[in-house]
């Protein structure tokens, strides 16, 4: 985010539209790639095929509610924290959302600084099966903090260059197209779809393996680009 301790993607579950234009507005403000879902069916679909680092999880939605939502989500194995946000104030409320496998629970109308502060902390614990740094060879990140490494070296890296390098360090050695890295980086909004990912991906190079004399980062040709472990 702006201080650049945590560089991620979030999904946002939240059916007024409203709510949720305000909390995409203050997470991407704050640095965030975020995308947006109006339903718990849309939600489920949406967490079990992407790597997002959180989830701002509603509780009232129009289909499925969020407790059901989060505890589908656990029985799929996925452990993305979850933030639940609800008007629901209670102790019994709060208790069943951490039963269901929520991390932690916010009330309306919540403080914009807190959701952030709140966000922060669960991606810095991370998923609970997710480890806390991810390696290939001598290059290191640690998706949590927002920082990444080339032997001792620290990396400079821009938002972008800091989530393609992430997908890549969380699936070594595949091939991910075009069309994978801009999903993973870029919010399904985004129009500008024409080169903007061999532009990252240049830029990425210059700063992760040109100056060490590596080349890990190869082209496949007419498929994308690779990770190499070796």
């Amino acid at each position: 985010m702006t201080r650049q301790d945590v560089l991620v993607r979030i999904l946002v579950v939240e059916d007024e539209a409203k709510m949720a234009a305000l909390i995409a507005r203050l997470l991407r403000e704050d640095g965030a790639v975020v995308d947006v879902a109006v339903t718990g069916a849309e939600a489920l679909w949406m967490a079990e095929s992407t790597g997002y680092e959180a989830l701002v999880l509603d509780l009232n939605l129009p289909d499925i509610d969020g407790l059901e939502v989060c505890r589908r989500l656990r029985d799929a194995d996925v452990w993305t924290p979850v933030l639940m946000l609800t008007a629901r104030g209670s102790v019994e409320d709060r208790v069943d959302g951490l039963d269901t496998g929520a991390d932690d629970y916010l009330v309306k109308p919540f403080a914009a600084d807190e959701l952030l502060a709140r966000l922060r902390a669960l991606v810095r614990r991370g998923a609970r099966e997710r480890p806390p740094q991810l390696t290939a060879g001598d290059l290191r990140l640690d998706p949590a903090a927002g920082r990444a490494w080339r032997g001792d070296t620290e990396l400079q890296l821009s938002a972008k260059e800091f989530l393609l390098l992430a997908a890549f360090l969380r699936r070594p050695g595949e091939v991910l197209s075009r069309g994978v890295l801009l999903e993973l980086g870029w919010d399904h909004s985004y129009e500008n779809r024409s080169n903007v990912v061999d532009v990252v991906m240049r830029r990425l190079r210059e700063k992760v393996d040109r100056p060490f004399g590596v080349d890990q980062l190869t082209t496949v040709r007419g498929r994308g680009y690779r990770l190499d472990v070796a």
